[in-house]
């Protein structure tokens, strides 16, 4: 597509049939003619009354953020579970735009030969032709949460952390996620270029194993219909024992990218408490000065670390700190489980706490050596 211009227009109060004014409508409409431009993007929010008005006014085909994410979203989508979880968000999203209530079907008549009121009409067919097909694929969906839910179990069992990477969409996270596994993951210069998570193993300096997790990028005012859709994926963040937030460090808005992850994690419902480490992204692209000025805020800073992920700057002095995350002062407590906490028992010896096990007539006495992080989890099972 050719952009032929952008504009940033100011509302002094938004017009619920047309967002804009009447001058403003005709203004942008000569304008459109005279460059013969067919398609208009609205970086905002736009209800179906006024995308109809406005592409009725126009003459052109209308989209607002939503439906641009959305467009997107559609074309990245490769695996089955990443084409499910779009095509939920689109319905859901296209369910409030059905405002072209045909009326050729409301002659059809109620009852048994009475008067009776108009049949179901066309945006009603619609609108439960909608309906089913999300019953159906939130029905495929819930195999989808199952399945990785099993596997998330399966990971319980092993004794190795997840660590998670998350950022604003374009900071880098594939192609960090590539240099830190060797995985051979989708990583381009594009919007929103991986879609589903992905799991890789990744030994430490200090010889420790971990789960390194690739998630979809944020965006700001992302909008509800996604977050809702890419829950099973984004669920993969909540499980994480550490987060490592990538930051486009490049950016001319990278603190208010940085805001709006903060942001979206918080409404996922991650925990306060989950250690999180800042990765500052994409030194290549800055001048020597800059570089430098970076490099020693970054040294001067608790968990915060600048690399490139392209050239590979850094990213010994990153795992170096993760595995550090992980090597944690433990302390040794004496347990009692009754014989109906098996499963306690399994989970302590799965990860390699026990140092001593004495079997009575009531249970077990257990001697445990932990991490903080190791007990909170056995707390919570």
């Amino acid at each position: 597509m050719e952009v032929l211009g952008a504009e940033v227009v100011r509302l002094p109060r938004v017009h619920p049939g047309t967002l804009f004014g009447s001058g403003k409508l005709a203004e942008l409409k000569a304008k459109f003619h005279a460059e013969e431009v067919e398609l208009v993007l609205i970086d905002g929010p736009v209800s179906p009354i006024q995308q109809r008005n406005l592409e009725k006014e126009w003459g052109v085909k209308l989209l607002d953020r939503t439906s641009l994410i959305l467009e997107i979203f559609a074309d990245r989508a490769r695996t089955r579970e990443g084409v499910l979880q779009v095509e939920l968000a689109a319905l859901s999203y296209q369910r409030t735009r059905l405002v072209r209530a045909w009326t050729h079907l409301e002659r059809q008549r109620g009852g048994f030969g009475f008067v009776g009121g108009p049949g179901e009409t066309q945006k009603e067919a619609d609108r439960r032709a909608i309906d089913d097909q999300v019953i159906r694929i939130r029905r495929q969906l819930e195999k989808v949460v199952k399945t990785r839910e099993l596997h998330r179990s399966a990971r319980r069992k092993v004794p190795f952390p997840v660590v998670a990477l998350v950022g604003y969409t374009n900071a880098g996270k594939s192609t960090l996620f590539n240099r830190m596994t060797g995985a051979e993951v989708l990583a381009k210069d594009m919007l929103f270029a991986t879609l589903d998570p992905t799991m890789r193993g990744v030994t430490l300096p200090s010889g420790r194993k971990v789960i390194l997790s690739d998630t979809v990028g944020f965006i700001s005012d992302l909008p509800t219909q996604l977050v809702a859709a890419f829950r099973a994926t984004l669920e993969e963040v909540l499980e994480a024992d550490l987060i490592l937030h990538v930051r486009d460090i490049a950016h001319p808005e990278t603190a208010e990218q940085a805001a709006d992850v903060a942001d979206i994690l918080q409404s996922l419902g991650v925990k306060a408490e989950t250690p999180k480490v800042e990765v500052w992204n994409k030194l290549d692209l800055l001048d020597p000065t800059t570089h430098e000025a970076l490099l020693a805020q970054s040294a001067t800073r608790d968990g915060v670390f600048a690399v490139s992920a392209l050239t590979g700057e850094g990213i010994d002095t990153l795992l170096e700190a993760v595995s550090r995350a992980f090597d944690e002062e433990k302390s040794d407590r004496d347990l009692m489980l009754g014989f109906a906490e098996g499963r306690r028992r399994a989970w302590l010896h799965a990860e390699g706490v026990v140092q001593e096990e004495v079997q009575g007539e009531e249970g077990w006495a257990i001697r445990v050596r932990w991490t903080a992080r190791q007990e909170k989890r056995y707390r919570e099972l």
